[in-house]
């Protein structure tokens, strides 16, 4: 995973831009990966309050869950922190956009449970994929200085 802050202007960390990419393996441990990678630089970036972690680690392996089965090609999973806003977002490359549906004994449940814990979600479209994406408030204790 590549982790550093934007450059433009003033300190991007003393602004609170950050920003992280990860391409990932396309095998049913995606997601696994991702949330271990997704650990350590939100740890890196002393994000580390243990409630908000569980859930940010429980959207990105949704996404990245949703992206494993219901995308193509390669996947990917990005982090953006600019001032109070963690934004995670997972690329695939099929342009077919999710759509929540009522869980059930087959599934439904990753958008569910992303809905349920972000501040906002939604889909951008991009060449012939897309990125899911989901906001989350910054970290109770963060400490970039």
């Amino acid at each position: 995973m590549v982790a550093a802050p934007e450059t433009s202007g003033s300190s991007a960390a003393s602004r609170g831009w950050l920003t992280a990419y990860l391409d990932l393996p396309v095998t049913l441990h995606a997601p696994a990966h991702a949330r271990r990678a997704v650990r350590a630089v939100l740890d890196g970036w002393s994000l580390n309050d243990q409630n908000w972690l569980r859930e940010v680690l429980l959207i990105v392996s949704e996404l990245a869950t949703n992206a494993l089965r219901h995308g193509s090609g390669d996947i990917a999973v990005e982090l953006h922190l600019r001032d109070d806003v963690l934004t995670i977002g997972a690329y695939d490359g099929s342009p077919e956009v999710p759509r929540p549906r009522t869980p059930d004994d087959t599934g439904g449940w990753g958008l569910a449970i992303v809905e349920s814990l972000a501040l906002a979600w939604g889909v951008d479209t991009h060449g012939d994929g897309k990125r899911v994406w989901a906001q989350m408030r910054r970290c109770p204790d963060r400490s970039l200085t």
